[in-house]
């Protein structure tokens, strides 16, 4: 790759000596760099060619990382990382000890939060900026937030605290959807520019502070003031919320004019006052399928960069058996509806909404506000279905226990990436659902192993009078077995094989092909192992469990979630108690942030890779045969 003048980029430093005309031809170059590495390695494409002149900008304007920046969600740092001295580790990004997909503390000091999942920035930024101002360390703190991300309570939360407080926070809002309606015309340009210059809020401060200081007349005089001045912004601005709020409001901007944006950024950073900076970004800008399909290019597998294909297997993956099962029941039930939080193209409710758009809501980046709204929808006699990633699903805790379960409200929850999930890090991984959400009285959590039991339990769970939580991993489905079609006995699970062997695999759905593997693993060296697919994490027939385990001398357990509280944990509990002559195991995740890597990659360094399932099972027999030795 020829990169002059970016591979000579070793710190935001080496930018601030650039003209504008090199600077234009950087942003070309960072735009070549994200779309061949992107198409090589995968990631988050549209996202981050919109924000490149934006990133520039911010780093002419603001000594980062005196001035720290704080990125919401992270998945538009990509450029930011080209310019911070990560242009020669760059193409390793998401891979195995490479660089991370999103910002990363240990990574470099120009990271100063780590952030992977939406509306955190404001937060965050503003807790930075009053530990800051608390220790009397100088430096700007800014948000960098998109409209999208906007809709997350929690960013408008922040809004309100910080707004309030008066502190110093620049919140950076790039809006690349026009989801927030921007002021119009000229006039409201150049008025927006204006109010936030230095001499504009040194006058006005004084001339306040002036007001207030008269006796008697002061009070009256500050309110009619404050009051007029509200009239004659109704007058020239439309209704803006961050104004409101506490906030200067500049903008709209034009998020890929550098100059433009240094210029009001340069200023922004001499304000003493909390600020919105708005600015107008277009998503996938450079590369003109990801302008005219976003959606598509936002996280995205490699792919070919002529034609932005992407290499499709045959296979299906679970996250397609769900959403062709959940088309088929709402297709006989006029009373299923599905939940998004704007996750439709990624948790697979695309076709959903195409067949039944009535029956179809996306209530934006809020989950929270996803299960409550869902419980609504239940206790008026829908039946709901709520797919969330199982990584999301972890900030909607209260609202499955207060608003649907305690409730005994009849919501499907279909939980896609639980497990391991590659490539995206430690803020993605689906490890901790199960220990979250086991203890919760009336739940039922299911694990299907292939698409046939997909079918089977989503119809089961919408028969159901309480919640139930259906989560699966992202990956293909295994072949079929006429075991995975038996129909559902509550708590039981289902042998997916039965070679007359001592010892016994059982595991959760997503870990079943991990286990098949293992067994064919041990079968080819003589050694071989039975496989039970366990189907329910929650409730468990414990007597059927003890009697399917009776024919055993040992159980070796492994579950796709967390060690802790999880379900491997407890049934061998349940065993040792009942069965204290049975020797069993139980594999799970340790309590660890399980770094970016393939599938493989990270079941491996957990110890659950079908290799490491076969070397468990043959511990277990050494134990074995030492006990018959004894």
């Amino acid at each position: 790759m020829n990169r002059p003048l970016l591979s000579a980029v070793k710190s935001p430093a080496d930018i601030k000596k650039m003209s504008y005309a090199d600077l234009r031809l950087l942003s070309e170059e960072i735009r070549r760099t994200i779309i061949e590495v992107v198409g090589s390695n995968g990631g988050h494409l549209s996202s981050n060619l919109g924000v490149v002149e934006l990133t520039i900008a911010l780093h002419r304007a603001f000594d980062c990382p005196r001035d720290a920046f704080v990125w919401d969600v992270g998945h538009q740092c990509y450029s930011h990382k080209l310019l911070t001295g990560r242009y020669d580790r760059f193409h390793t990004i998401r891979k195995r000890d490479g660089l991370s997909g999103f910002p990363k503390k240990e990574e470099s000091p120009y990271d100063v939060f780590d952030t992977g999942h939406s509306s955190t920035s404001i937060s965050a930024a503003y807790g930075l900026l009053a530990a800051r101002r608390l220790a009397g360390e100088p430096g700007k703190v800014v948000a960098i937030i998109g409209d999208g991300a906007l809709t997350g309570g929690m960013a408008l939360e922040a809004l309100s605290h910080a707004g309030e407080d008066k502190k110093d926070l620049v919140v950076i809002l790039n809006d690349n959807k026009m989801s927030i309606s921007p002021n119009t015309g000229a006039l409201s340009q150049y008025l927006s520019r204006l109010t936030m210059g230095v001499s504009y809020q040194r006058f006005r401060y004084r001339f306040d502070r002036a007001v207030g200081d008269l006796p008697l007349l002061g009070p009256f005089l500050s309110k009619s003031i404050n009051r007029l001045k509200r009239g004659l912004k109704g007058l020239i601005f439309k209704d803006n919320l961050f104004v409101d709020l506490g906030f200067e409001y500049v903008g709209p901007l034009n998020g890929h004019n550098v100059e433009e944006l240094e210029k009001v950024l340069r200023d922004v950073r001499r304000l003493d006052r909390p600020v919105v900076v708005h600015v107008l970004t277009r998503k996938g800008k450079g590369y003109s399928l990801a302008e005219n399909d976003p959606s598509t290019f936002h996280g995205i597998g490699p792919f070919c960069i002529s034609d932005g294909k992407v290499e499709k297997f045959d296979t299906l993956s679970f996250t397609e058996a769900f959403s062709n099962a959940l088309v088929a029941q709402a297709a006989k039930r006029s009373d299923i509806v599905a939940i998004t939080a704007a996750m439709s193209k990624g948790t697979g409710l695309v076709p959903f909404q195409h067949r039944f758009p009535e029956r179809f809501f996306d209530t934006g980046i809020t989950e929270q506000h996803a299960v409550t709204f869902a419980g609504g929808l239940a206790a008026g006699g829908r039946k709901p279905v709520v797919a969330i990633y199982s990584t999301f699903m972890q900030r909607a805790v209260d609202q499955v226990i207060h608003d649907v379960s305690l409730q005994k409200l009849p919501v499907v929850f279909a939980l896609d990436r639980a497990g391991a999930v590659p490539d995206d890090g430690e803020t993605h991984q689906g490890l901790y659902d199960l220990a979250l959400f086991r203890p919760v009285p009336g739940l039922s959590i299911l694990t299907p192993a292939s698409a046939a039991e997909m079918e089977l339990m989503l119809e089961w769970a919408l028969n159901q009078e309480n919640a139930v939580i259906i989560r699966y991993p992202k990956g293909s489905c295994p072949t079929e077995l006429p075991a995975f079609s038996e129909p559902l006995e509550t708590g039981r699970g289902v042998f997916a094989s039965r070679e007359g062997s001592d010892v016994l695999i059982a595991c959760t759905g997503g870990m079943y092909a991990d286990a098949h593997e293992a067994a064919n693993l041990l079968a080819r060296s003589g050694n071989p192992v039975d496989v039970l697919n366990l189907r329910f994490a929650k409730p468990v027939d414990e007597a059927w469990l003890v009697e399917a385990a009776a024919s055993y001398r040992a159980v070796v357990f492994v579950e796709d979630g967390i060690r802790t509280g999880g379900l491997a944990e407890y049934l061998v509990s349940v065993l040792r108690q009942r069965m204290p002559g049975l020797l069993c195991s139980a594999l799970a995740f340790d309590e660890l942030y399980y770094p970016q890597g393939t599938r493989a990659q990270i079941l491996a360094s957990a110890g659950l890779s079908p290799a490491h399932l076969a070397d468990e099972v043959r511990r277990v027999r050494d134990v074995l045969s030492v006990e018959n030795l004894a």
